[in-house]
């Protein structure tokens, strides 16, 4: 089976990506598989400088899913790129950097320098973080900000695509998905995590120091799917989806509604080979239920 997907000008080997911030920098895993086998990697969030993020407790379990309130720690752009990127078989798996940034002028910079290394594949705009008191989650939920932060990275992106991932803490994503596409992004990767808290009756404290965070796991997966399907119906653009993926068909519900690839989030935390494998096991999972074209089943959804 051909599994080859093109996102915008980013081809994939396979429609298996990690998600941002599930991932570390790619290098943390590569003793649970090869990373070669990947369809791409998305490595986590970087800013122009360094960032600590929020104080501890950052995560909190729920029933059905994970709240974390991490704030977008991370090295570095310029670290990244010196000391992580050159150990990535970047040459076979396309690497993703996902940028983040308090300002349109602070995306372009941080754009023109991702997108100038020569390992860096694509990009993908952060506009949907909840942790972070500054930027985040507030570019994505106003159309007009969300393609104001997508062309100033287009503009210093080069040849390398743009992939805008978006918020479901929104009123209508499709109003905010329509307006970055209008704006030049290639491809738009959908869902981040949701706003939610967790509190501890005994200590009468939320368990989040931050108080609330961004939950993720299996319990909004039929959030994501709905806004995967609403999405992929309304823009021209690819479509990427993630948000509860813990099988194989998991992921293959996500194709069936719009996605043309798909990225792994928190199941890296609970089974970190989980995404070797599902790149294994999609096409094995598709055949088994006589799916012989991606392409074809793609988008396939029957409706009324």
């Amino acid at each position: 089976m051909d599994l080859r997907v093109d996102l915008g000008g980013l081809t994939l080997k396979n429609p298996v990506m990690t998600a941002s911030g599930t991932f570390g920098y790619g290098l943390e895993f590569a003793p649970y598989g090869d990373l070669r086998s990947l369809g791409g990697i998305v490595v986590k969030g970087l800013s122009l400088k360094p960032r600590e993020g929020n104080p501890v407790p950052r995560l909190a379990e729920t029933p059905s899913g994970m709240l974390n309130a991490i704030g977008l720690q991370n090295c570095g752009a310029e670290r990244f790129l010196k000391s992580m990127l050159p150990g990535l078989p970047w040459r076979e798996t396309p690497v993703v950097a996902n940028l983040y940034a308090c300002d349109t002028l602070e995306f372009a910079e941080l754009a023109g320098l991702l997108a100038s290394a020569e390992g860096v594949a694509a990009l993908e705009v952060n506009i949907s973080c909840p942790n972070v008191q500054a930027g985040g989650v507030l570019f994505g939920q106003d159309p007009a900000l969300a393609a104001r932060v997508t062309e100033a990275v287009k503009a210093r992106a080069g040849s390398k695509p743009v992939m805008v991932k978006l918020s479901p803490n929104v009123t209508d994503i499709v109003a905010v998905a329509k307006a970055v596409e209008g704006a030049g992004a290639d491809a738009i990767s959908l869902i981040n995590t949701l706003t939610g808290m967790a509190v501890d009756v005994r200590t009468r404290k939320p368990r989040l120091a931050n108080v609330v965070g961004g939950l993720s796991g299996p319990a909004i997966k039929p959030v994501a799917l709905r806004c995967v399907w609403q999405v992929s119906r309304a823009v021209s653009i690819p479509v990427v989806g993630m948000g509860g993926i813990s099988s194989a068909t998991d992921a293959l519900e996500f194709i069936l509604v719009g996605a043309g690839a798909v990225q792994v989030g928190t199941a890296n935390f609970l089974r970190p080979d989980f995404s070797f494998r599902l790149a294994e096991e999609l096409p094995l999972a598709a055949q088994a239920l006589g799916i012989t074209d991606l392409s074809t089943f793609r988008g396939s959804l029957a409706v009324g």
